[in-house]
């Protein structure tokens, strides 16, 4: 999965935003972020990993015993980095949904609706 791909499908979601705050490409939902990018100048475009949210640490840490994941650094325990080379586009679709579903819940109710 590319970049490009993988941005495709976060635009996809109801009331998804890319926001660019310094260190991170983050995709937001109701300002909270839900899939990240870290700035690294010395990879190309399309490489690299993403981070997405986990329903809850259980979650993360059964992605990472697998070997699909890997910890995100610098983020919560229900946090992973999936690597774009090994990320095929179901597993991709299914990440970002589980992602943006956890965090749409924690959001206001008055916001929930409009989404």
């Amino acid at each position: 999965m590319t970049r490009t791909e993988f941005d495709a499908l976060c635009a996809a979601k109801p009331g998804a935003v890319l926001s660019s705050p310094g260190e991170l490409d983050a995709w937001k939902v109701g300002g909270r972020m839900f899939a990240c990018f870290g700035h690294v100048e010395t990879r190309p475009a399309n490489t690299g990993a993403v981070s997405v949210k986990c329903a809850d640490v259980e979650t993360a840490q059964m992605l990472i015993a697998a070997g699909v994941a890997v910890k995100a650094a610098y983020f919560h325990r229900s946090w992973v980095s999936l690597p774009l080379a090994t990320l095929d586009a179901g597993d991709a679709q299914h990440r970002i949904n589980a992602s943006y579903a956890s965090v749409v819940s924690k959001l206001p109710k008055k916001l929930q609706a409009v989404l």
